[in-house]
This record gives C-alpha cells, sequence and structure tokens, in this order.
C-alpha cells in the first residue's frame, strides 16, 4: 500500500531582478534551499515585455553546481568560457555541470509577440562531486519524449522515467526526476517517487489539490480535520508545492486543468556555503573560488 505524501509546506514566487535587471519571479531560493536540498533555487522568468528581459544575464561564474534551464516561449542564446555557443528555444532544455568552474552568459530573447517564458533551477553537487570537469546536456524539444496516461495527463519526461519511457538526461549525480506535466480538468494524477528524495511541485498554469483527499469531481473528504491547504485546498500558478515524506504524490483536478513541473532528487546532507553564483562547502572554499576568479585562475585546463 502506498503512502501519499502530503502538503509539508507550500510557498509563493516572489518578484526580484537579476543579471543586468531581469524581472522575474523566485518560487525559492538561499533562504528555503535548506528545506529543498539538493536544490537551491528555482526562477520563473515571464513576460511580454522586452524591457523585463532584454538586457540578460553578461559573463558571470559557477561552480559546485548544475544549472537547468527549461524554455516554453522565446529564447537563451549562450555562450561559455570553453568556447561553446548556441541557443535554447521554445521546448528545449540545457543541463549545465558547472563543476569546478565555468563562465558564461545567457541572453534572452521573446517570440514575435514579446512573449519570453521559461524557469532555472540549480541543482546542488555533493562534496566529491563540486570540482568535477563542466559538462552541458542541451537536448531538443524534439528529443524529449511525451506519455500520456490512463487518466489522462500529458506527462514530458526530461529527466527521470514513466511508463518505461526514460527521459533524455541521465546519469546525473543527484539522481533527479524532472517532468512537466498536464492534468485534465476533473482528473487524478498519481506518480510514484523515492522515499527519502526531496520532491516538489510548481505550478504553471490552472489549478489543482496536492494530495489525495479531495474527489476529482470536488467533493472534499469528510471529517479530515486538516487545513484547507492540506485538505486538497485548490492551488493555482506561480505556488510552489513541497511535500513531506511517502513513496506516492498525488494531484487533483476540479473544472480546471493544471500543469506544474514536478522535481525530485536525492537529498545531499552536507554544509551549504554559498555567495552568488558559487556554492561551496565551507567559507573558505568560496574564499579560494572568488580569489581564483579574480586572479584569472578558476577556469581548470583537462
Amino acid at each position: 500500500m502506498s503512502n501519499v505524501r502530503r502538503v509539508s509546506n507550500l510557498l509563493k514566487s516572489q518578484p526580484t531582478i537579476e543579471g543586468a535587471g531581469v524581472h522575474l519571479k523566485r518560487a525559492f531560493g538561499n533562504i528555503q534551499a535548506p528545506m529543498l536540498d539538493p536544490f537551491l533555487l528555482l526562477d520563473d522568468f515571464h513576460s511580454s515585455r522586452p524591457d523585463d528581459y532584454v538586457r540578460g544575464f553578461p559573463w558571470h561564474p559557477h561552480r559546485g553546481i548544475e544549472t537547468i534551464t527549461y524554455m516554453l516561449n522565446g529564447r537563451v542564446e549562450h555562450g561559455d568560457s570553453m568556447g561553446n555557443r548556441g541557443v535554447i528555444s521554445a521546448g528545449d532544455i540545457q543541463w549545465m555541470t558547472a563543476g569546478s568552474g565555468i563562465v558564461h552568459q545567457e541572453m534572452p530573447q521573446g517570440q514575435q509577440d514579446g512573449l519570453m517564458w521559461g524557469f532555472q533551477l540549480w541543482a546542488n553537487l555533493p562534496r566529491s562531486n563540486k570540482m568535477m570537469p563542466p559538462r552541458y546536456r542541451d537536448v531538443g524539444s524534439q528529443d524529449i519524449p511525451e506519455v500520456t496516461t490512463d487518466a489522462g495527463a500529458r506527462v514530458k519526461i526530461i529527466c527521470g522515467e514513466l511508463d518505461g519511457v526514460c527521459g533524455p538526461v541521465r546519469d546525473i549525480v543527484i539522481e533527479p526526476e524532472y517532468l512537466d506535466i498536464t492534468v485534465p480538468p476533473n482528473s487524478r494524477f498519481r506518480r510514484a517517487v523515492k522515499s527519502g528524495d526531496t520532491v516538489f511541485a510548481y505550478i504553471m498554469e490552472g489549478a489543482a489539490a496536492f494530495d489525495d483527499t479531495r474527489e476529482p469531481h470536488g467533493t472534499e473528504r469528510k471529517g479530515s480535520g486538516k487545513t484547507e491547504a492540506e485538505a486538497g485546498g485548490l492551488l493555482g500558478s506561480e505556488s510552489l508545492v513541497l511535500f513531506g515524506q511517502g513513496d506516492e504524490v498525488v494531484v487533483t483536478t476540479e473544472d480546471r486543468s493544471a500543469r506544474f513541473l514536478l522535481i525530485s532528487g536525492r537529498p545531499i546532507g552536507e554544509p551549504v556555503a554559498w555567495y552568488g553564483p558559487i556554492v561551496m562547502n565551507t567559507q573558505e572554499e568560496l574564499r579560494i573560488a572568488f580569489e581564483e576568479y579574480r586572479n584569472g585562475t578558476f577556469i581548470k585546463k583537462g
């Protein structure tokens, strides 16, 4: 018998400005990161106003983490200190492992009507992998499989496996799962997850309840004795749901569909020393990283 995960925390994304003046919504960051280990940050950049994003993210360093960029609309041109150049377009994903160090830039561009929408997730690396060689996984939308479940939910599998179908991003240190899920109205979606993993959902569109205490037709089970959120209260866009422990996630919709990211990963459980784009285990490691960046020895060869 499965143990359904309950909602342990709810977060609402907050406006912030990053890079050279990019207006975005931050679902979680430094303050909330300890409860989302191994994940550090999730940004939702969504605007039809070019002035909100065209200044982009000029050259900056990363060390000790992975950055995962997923585009829904528009595109991002990127380049780095290893000589890589490319474009992430609508439906594409880039999984960048900064490892020992990389310097790169990301410059967003909207589609013809100006709309630009995407997400960037930061995942931590354990001490034993923080100085691994940098690498990229650029995956085009055509290479991301989509599965339709018996209940009618559409699931894009970026990382992980569903019904025997594997996502294209594999062999990641924290063994994550990254799914883009759309559940139709008046439906229930169930997903087995690894016991002990950190699991969260970020709602992009629509509304849903994120446990099994509400029936698909909208009748709440009686006598649950829970708060509205705990008892299946519907949550809307730009909300993040952090799940407690268990081995299954249940999502229920009523008269509207819901589209959300479902992301999970194995906690690292190590000290975190974090300043700006660099995340290490100790303050001394941070000091060394920034000193190397200043004196030109940040990028490791070979």
